[in-house]
């Protein structure tokens, strides 16, 4: 994987390493466009040459001057389409990496980034930021060829007359400054741009995955509202750095046109005084223009660079985030697990996580001291009242998050020493909250073995009581779900969920209330589809409702991050008032 450099270089310096990766195509795409500049400048010496040879004075004959402005031309169209093209696909490339590299990044952070960090600013880094960064490495090198053809223009310009040239280069300083100017304004109205454009996409973010929400409580216009404010913050910062490319790019674009209008009068005198030839007076304002060509573009390659500066910063930012949750050096591959897990009095704190040695929010105790013992095989299902800790301790099993102290052991092992996807290869989790991808039901389930065949597709859809609902709708195991599958029920969600955890077949399931949107029919069917299914399993249910518990050997209570009791769901509901209590609050709120 190609990364970038150290964070104590400038932006284009740190994405040397990608850049590296096309030096070749960036070479020849450069080198083609230096002849296509070397050409173009030519041009204004044949026609010189054409003036004075073979029109005023006659001594050589013009059709042969003729062609070579033809050949010219065409050679310096087939140089010139050789470096667009390669500069162009150079910078889609650049885009591609730039795009699968932070994506990369995004799948190896910890959760307690995606905590804190809304995804519309994720979806903003990763779409706009780095189309700013494309673009500014697409017209970038077109630029500085530009300034070049400029420099050798210039000495051209000198060959013929010194005086002339430095009457043309008169506005050039005020140029400069305009430019130094709106270089200082650009870059951060463009950081401020970039943020404006991450939080219009955060709130359509929301609305869309909250759409359901939104209708619910009939706050479509409060929605508009939230939107058309966001926009209109969007609008006023791109307006102010528009009213500074305004105020500049007339400057920058006009005072070469006063140097054109001087030369013309101090050169037509020189002319008319025989100082000078119609030639050289003609080569010397083409000449002009291609002195102008770069401050014409000055401004918005000023903006581009401002607002790609701005961009590689935002991108850096998540680059530079290093997960909170790594694979220790020398970690081994868990294989062929049994089952048993064991917390070892484990605490942790959401938000204790640290980023750079700095705690990124205030600490929110879950576990304190917990320690627990679940054997290969053995049903458990851990109850307890809302906030007790319950979901966070598969989270910690998945290491989604570590624990702060103490440890979390499968078959003797502190799973901090075996590599994660190993680990998470071994432990099924089926969410409170089940999540379908925007594909088929047979892809959704498949999900977890991509190679598995329809057959056994439809084995684990059978055990988890969803074949026959697939079967019912037109298109069967090819219906194609929708966005987060909502066109489906919640308690069809939750069995394709499911299926996919069963297809997966691990030693270990995590069942985190995955019934609770299913009707009681429906999960006393699953339920005696996964007594089979679950045997010789280790299992651990997140429970909430009785039918849930049952499916449990034993129970184990947790009340504020700690184990109060253990026992069997008989004993301790004759002995344990707090667990009575637990189920008394849970049938109430039914």
């Amino acid at each position: 994987m190609i990364w970038v450099a150290p964070p104590d270089r400038g932006w284009i310096r740190r994405l040397g390493p990608l850049l590296a990766t096309h030096r070749h195509r960036l070479t020849w795409s450069i080198l083609t466009a230096i002849g296509a500049m070397c050409l173009g400048v030519t041009i204004p010496l044949i026609l010189r040459s054409a003036i004075d040879n073979a029109l005023d004075e006659r001594t050589r004959a013009l059709w042969p001057l003729v062609a070579l402005l033809i050949a010219v031309g065409l050679v310096r169209s087939i140089l010139t389409f050789a470096y667009r093209y390669g500069l162009y696909t150079t910078a889609f490339r650049l885009e591609f990496q730039m795009r699968t590299m932070l994506q990369d990044h995004l799948s190896r952070l910890s959760f307690a980034f995606f905590d804190r960090v809304q995804s519309g600013q994720i979806i903003s880094r990763a779409n706009s930021d780095i189309r700013s960064i494309q673009m500014f490495f697409a017209f970038a090198p077109m630029m500085a060829v530009q300034l070049l053809s400029f420099t050798l223009a210039l000495v051209i310009m000198f060959r013929i007359d010194v005086v002339l040239t430095l009457v043309a280069l008169t506005p050039m300083p005020f140029i400069f400054m305009a430019g130094q100017r709106l270089r200082n304004i650009m870059f951060p109205q463009s950081w401020i741009v970039q943020g404006r454009m991450a939080e219009v996409a955060t709130v359509v973010d929301e609305n869309v995955n909250g759409v359901r929400v939104v209708k619910s409580f009939a706050a479509e216009r409060r929605q508009i509202k939230a939107l058309a404010r966001a926009a209109q913050r969007l609008k006023w910062a791109n307006l102010e750095m528009q009213r500074g490319r305004a105020n500049h790019n007339p400057i920058i674009e006009n005072l070469p046109r006063l140097g054109l209008a001087m030369v013309l009068l101090y050169g037509g005198l020189k002319v008319i005084d025989e100082q000078l030839t119609i030639g050289d007076l003609v080569a010397f304002n083409v000449y002009i223009v291609v002195l102008q060509t770069p401050f014409r573009f000055l401004g918005m390659i000023i903006m581009l660079a401002q607002r790609a500066k701005a961009s590689a910063g935002r991108i850096f930012e998540v680059l530079d985030e290093a997960p909170s949750v790594v694979e220790r050096p020398g970690a081994f591959d868990l294989v062929e697990a049994e089952g048993r897990i064991v917390f070892e009095n484990v605490s942790f704190s959401y938000g204790a996580e640290t980023i750079g040695g700095a705690t990124i929010d205030d600490p929110v105790r879950v576990l304190h001291d917990l320690s627990l013992t679940i054997e290969p095989g053995e049903r458990v299902a851990i109850v307890g009242p809302t906030g007790s800790g319950k979901s966070t301790i598969p989270r910690l099993l998945l290491r989604f998050y570590d624990v702060a102290s103490g440890a979390v052991q499968i078959d003797g092992t502190d799973i901090r020493d075996v590599t994660m996807s190993s680990l998470r290869n071994t432990i099924g989790l089926v969410p409170d909250e089940p999540f379908l991808f925007s594909a088929s039901l047979h892809d959704n389930i498949a999900y977890a073995r991509p190679t598995a065949t329809r057959s056994e597709v439809i084995e684990a859809a059978r055990a988890a009581r969803a074949h026959d609902f697939i079967c019912a709708l037109e298109d069967g195991y090819d219906t194609e779900v929708g966005e987060r599958g909502y066109d489906l029920s919640g308690g069809q969600r939750q069995r394709i969920t499911i299926a996919r955890v069963l297809l997966a077949n691990p030693p270990i399931v995590v069942l985190d209330d995955a019934t609770s949107a299913i009707d009681v029919q429906v999960e006393a069917d699953i339920h005696a589809g996964l007594e089979n299914l679950l045997s010789n399993r280790t299992t651990i249910v997140i429970a909430h409702r009785l039918s849930t518990i049952a499916l449990a050997d034993r129970v184990i209570l947790i009340d504020d991050g700690e184990v109060v009791a253990v026992g069997t769901h008989r004993d301790l509901l004759k002995s344990e008032p707090r667990y009575r209590a637990v189920l008394d609050s849970e049938i109430e709120a039914l």
